[in-house]
């Protein structure tokens, strides 16, 4: 478990000969300080975010805001352009992917194939027990062997081209095999005899050369051991140990989907990383899910940032949220905090569903608020902050679920009804204004209320449950 800190995090990719004349013409015209180089495209910007250790962290945003791409640099998948990344107490902007002590979860599951579930779960707890117990490798062994080395590989890669999979996969276990074999030598020609390194790429050998074996025949190393212990007790946590000797194209999408948070699970990283692990599931098993994840989470207490574009999923996951759009933070709070006090326009539309309407209206001093179709007074608490909106526009925002059916006057809104969506627990009417057709809005009703299509409502507004924007800014403005 750690910390997860980003510093002013930048990223942009080169553009295209064609791109790049376009967005120099852009740039030419743009007066802003902050016109970006026409020979990039800047996807991430400013980016400065804390995660706490232990905390549950959703970036949610629109598809192309930079959500993913931000989750890739934390994992050393992408470059940064600016910035410095902070895992625990250590810089890991030059590290690679396999030492920053995280896990990442993908959209498409990215399981072996040919590998068991046991095996899938396994793989990288060997990878860095192997890595533990034998160092680096030594670089090189003279020019002739590295000559040999490079004539080698063109071969293969040759003859790769017209060999078939299953081809490919005897002579990829037979290179394990054999490059095993030259380790051993190699080390017994060119060092003094260690009997301890011996006995680890003896043991290693025989694990490899045995694995394919029933149960009853292969060699278990204590290594081996350890890894079969930590597997069997990621999979009776996630209800997997049935399957551990299924292969992938044998299971459902859900069980794929605990398949690949287990092989995550089994290293026991510092910070786990989900890429839209959900978006692939049907909306039963989706939310099933959802709180599996959860609550391992928590059994777990693994710092969590968790990329998804469905703000249903952010809303009943993180313990914070951060919205994105364009490549920029738009907002960091609580999920509550969040639907209640959305700090900017876009915040405000894209939390909630259905999403929140607007109205362009006028303000006039002390609390009057006027529209063509409504006018109605504010209460108290706004009047300080709304001072220098004296005579000026502003956008009133209101959510479906706080507008309601009452008989006619002149704060209510006269609407007529165009779609009734039936949900059983609750309805939903998408409504146009009598005077206005072009202004549509959403409003949620009691199921029990019966409405038709083409009906005439009046609609009044909660008054204490609005929202004003600055139609400049497109910032909010909050009482006092």
């Amino acid at each position: 478990m750690a910390q997860v800190v980003l510093e002013n995090i930048y990223k942009s990719f080169p553009l295209r000969q064609g791109e790049q004349e376009k967005k120099a013409k852009n740039v030419a015209e743009s007066v802003s300080p902050e016109a970006s180089s026409s020979t990039s495209n800047s996807v991430l910007r400013r980016i400065n975010l804390t995660v706490e250790d232990g905390e549950f962290m959703v970036l949610v945003g629109p598809s192309g805001c930079g959500k993913s791409t931000l989750l890739r640099s934390i994992a050393g998948l992408e470059v940064l352009t600016a910035g410095n990344i902070w895992i625990g107490d250590r810089l890991v902007n030059d590290l690679p992917p396999k030492d920053r002590d995280i896990a990442m979860v993908f959209q498409n599951y990215a399981l072996y194939p040919h590998l068991t579930v046991y095996d899938n779960l396994a793989f990288g707890l060997r990878r860095s027990q192997t890595e533990e117990g034998t160092g680096k490798k030594e670089e090189g062994r003279g020019k002739s062997e590295e000559g040999r080395a490079k004539k080698e590989e063109r071969r293969r890669k040759s003859e790769e081209k017209t060999e078939t999979e299953t081809e490919k996969s005897s002579r990829v276990q037979a290179e394990v095999i054999q490059k095993k074999l030259e380790e051993v030598i190699n080390y017994l020609a060119s060092n003094t005899v260690n009997n301890d390194r011996i006995y680890t790429l003896g043991e290693d050998f025989l694990v490899g050369a045995t694995r394919k074996l029933p149960p009853g025949l292969r060699y278990l190393s204590e290594r081996e051991k350890a890894v079969g212990e930590r597997v069997r007790a990621v999979a009776q946590l996630l209800q997997i140990e049935p399957l551990l000797n299924r292969l992938p194209k044998q299971l459902s999408g859900g069980q794929k989907q605990r398949v690949a948070l287990g092989r995550a699970m089994a290293r026991n990283p510092a910070v786990f990383l989900m890429d839209e692990p959900l978006s692939n599931l049907d909306a039963k098993l989706r939310a099933e899910t959802r709180s599996q994840i959860v609550q391992l989470q928590r059994q777990l207490g693994t710092t969590t940032i968790y990329v998804t574009h469905d703000q249903t999923e952010a809303m009943t996951m993180g313990d914070r949220i951060a919205i994105m759009n364009a490549g920029q933070l738009q907002q960091v709070a609580q999920p509550l905090e969040l639907y209640n006090k959305p700090a900017n326009l876009f915040v405000a539309e894209f939390i909630g569903s259905p999403p929140m309407n607007f109205f362009p209206v006028q303000f006039t001093a002390p609390l009057l608020i006027s529209h063509p179709q409504f006018r109605f007074t504010l209460p108290d608490i706004w009047a300080k902050n709304l001072q220098k909106y004296d005579g000026r526009g502003l956008i009133l925002g209101i959510r479906p679920e706080h507008l309601s059916i009452h008989p006619p006057a002149t704060k209510n809104l006269s609407v007529q009804v165009e779609i009734v969506e039936a949900l059983g627990h609750e309805t939903y009417l998408r409504v146009c204004l009598t005077d206005a057709p072009a202004v549509r809005m959403q409003v949620r009703v009691p199921p029990e209320r019966s409405i038709r299509v083409g009906e005439e409502l009046w609609l009044a507004i909660t008054h204490d449950k609005i929202h004003l924007f600055d139609p400049d800014t497109e910032l909010a403005i909050f009482p006092r």
